[in-house]
């Protein structure tokens, strides 16, 4: 089996690349930002790959999407920081089949690969109940009401990207994102562009 690891972050993928090469059966390779990865993806074909959600440029959800753009088949899971359910939900609507947080047991991801490379989906037990029954908890959550590109979005403008540089990332018009921008104010009660890389910020996005 083929896994594409996609991190920028070195002992990440040192770790994850050791751990699955160690079962016999997986040949991993990985790649540090989207547009490699995408390359790599076409290039190589993996049977699954394992994309975390903060990487430089266009985020893993974004990344997702261009994936599923080449392949609709493609086998994507996210290996994320957040732990929040709302991450999990956009996660699953950009396309991904899995989706396992670095804080928790390794041996998951594991578990997840092989799930969702025999046709499966994995999400955590405790993420899929909050997801199911913590109505109210996500419902506070200002980031509830936005989408994945939205998120994506709000995550670059908390890296100090500019408007022209996320237009680049994301494959849109200037235009889109500044009405993009001026829906995220609206949605979030922000009224600066300061107030959403604050928030982006506070609700470690970036």
């Amino acid at each position: 089996m083929r896994v594409l690891i996609v991190d920028d972050h070195p002992i990440i993928v040192s770790g994850c690349a050791s751990m699955l090469s160690g079962e016999g059966d997986i040949e991993a390779r990985d790649a540090g930002d989207a547009e490699t990865a995408l390359a790599l993806f076409v290039e190589w074909r993996p049977d699954i790959a394992v994309v975390d959600i903060n990487l430089p440029g266009a985020s893993g959800f974004e990344l997702t999407r261009r994936m599923l753009r080449h392949d609709e088949e493609a086998r994507i899971v996210i290996f994320s920081m957040n732990d929040d359910p709302i991450f999990a939900a956009r996660a699953i609507e950009a396309g991904a089949r899995g989706y396992v947080t670095k804080n928790d047991d390794p041996f998951l991801l594991l578990r997840a690969v092989r799930e969702v490379a025999a046709g499966g989906v994995f999400l955590m037990p405790r993420l899929a109940n909050r997801l199911a029954f913590d109505k109210t908890a996500a419902l506070a959550n200002p980031l509830a009401e936005l989408s994945s590109r939205e998120l994506e979005i709000l995550r670059l403008l908390g890296k100090g990207s500019s408007m022209t540089e996320i237009a680049d990332a994301v494959h849109v018009s200037y235009k889109t994102i500044a009405n993009t921008c001026s829906l995220l104010k609206r949605k979030l009660g922000a009224r600066t562009p300061m107030d959403l890389v604050r928030i982006a910020i506070e609700q470690r996005l970036a």
